[in-house]
């Protein structure tokens, strides 16, 4: 990984715990030093390396002079009537990233981007529509977590969701890094349990992730190789098969069970024929399904089905005994719901 310089200093968000204490041991100062600087920043969230009470005077001198902590600029912050956030945020190089925040009852879920656009080209994503401009940084990422903890009136975030702006795991050398991050008990301290990678499927790259390293949701969204690869031009490259075989032949422990996003497009792939090549296709896996209406937007003609089509597709898996949810569409009138992501960049084109 490339660390972030910023004059002579390095990005504190965008070094993991073990590389923070290569640094550190290498100045010959005591690696326990690294656990304190996290349980301070990431835990405590002080952002003031003087006003770290169980460090001496040098030693704060030359943290200072080693790091900087900087979560991303806001730009914009919109509210949304079903209490959803969105948060705009500006890098270094002026390009924008957004981050959704949801409560939902005793959830606060903080939704990250991973980069800014898309090359997966999916036909029902805003974000695909803008083409991809480059990776986040692994402090991007970081960055957007500390931007939106800054933020007036913001209680613990409780779960984390990396199904923003790109494909994660196109972004996986930043990506993983930032993870680690998101996970260390002296920090941040959020059980793999509470993080999902969301992924169009790179089964390549997926097959290198391991089990508890975050929670894993394939974006399928048809049951058929031809629909799907009408919808997102990755199935031409990993087919639907070698997705089912991934999941068929996933080792994880009892708990763990991989969710099957499946967004419903009006006329497309909402019909009960659909429904019922789907729970044919997910036969003996053990997974989840989220059905997730389609948010519409004025750049892609697709059309959200009616509820009563989304009802009857959710009550046929049902019966099939499939543990199928309807996601409910947070922040759909601040363009901040799923697959609405990124639209200031198609406004300025």
């Amino acid at each position: 990984m490339v660390l972030i310089i910023y004059g002579s200093m390095e990005n504190f968000y965008g070094l993991t715990l073990t590389q923070l204490e290569s640094i550190i041991g290498a100045l010959g100062k005591e690696k326990y030093r690294s656990r304190q600087l996290f349980k301070w920043i990431y835990n405590k969230n002080v952002l003031e390396f003087g006003k770290m009470t169980d460090l001496s005077k040098s030693l704060i001198n030359m943290f200072k002079d080693m790091f900087f902590l900087s979560p991303l600029k806001t730009k914009d912050v919109f509210s949304s009537k079903d209490g959803t956030m969105k948060f705009a945020f500006v890098c270094d190089d002026g390009n924008i990233v957004e981050s959704v925040l949801i409560p939902d009852k005793d959830r606060l879920t903080l939704c990250l981007s991973s980069q800014i656009g898309c090359r997966m080209g999916c036909r029902f994503c805003v974000t695909g529509r803008i083409g991809f401009i480059r990776n986040l940084k692994t402090s991007e990422i970081i960055g957007q977590l500390m931007g939106v903890r800054q933020h007036p009136g913001v209680d613990k975030i409780t779960n984390i969701v990396l199904m923003g702006m790109g494909e994660p795991l196109d972004n996986f050398d930043n990506v993983m890094p930032a993870l680690e991050i998101m996970k260390e008990p002296s920090g941040l301290d959020f059980s793999h349990r509470r993080i999902t990678l969301s992924t169009v499927g790179l089964i390549g790259v997926l097959k290198s992730v391991m089990p508890k390293t975050a929670g894993i949701a394939i974006s399928l969204n048809a049951a058929d190789d031809k629909t799907r690869s009408e919808l997102m031009p990755i199935n031409r490259l990993y087919p639907i098969e070698e997705i089912v075989d991934f999941v068929r032949n996933y080792k994880a422990d009892r708990r763990t069970r991989i969710t099957f996003e499946y967004v419903l497009i009006n006329g497309v792939n909402d019909s009960l024929e659909d429904a019922e090549k789907l729970a044919k296709l997910l036969k003996g896996l053990k997974c989840k399904i989220n059905l997730i209406p389609y948010n519409e937007s004025p750049f892609i003609d697709f059309k959200r089905p009616s509820e009563k089509t989304v009802e009857r597709f959710h009550n046929h898996l049902i019966n099939r005994y499939y543990t199928t949810i309807v996601r409910d569409s947070r922040g759909g009138d601040i363009h901040g719901a799923c697959g609405q992501l990124g639209m200031r960049y198609l406004d300025q084109g």
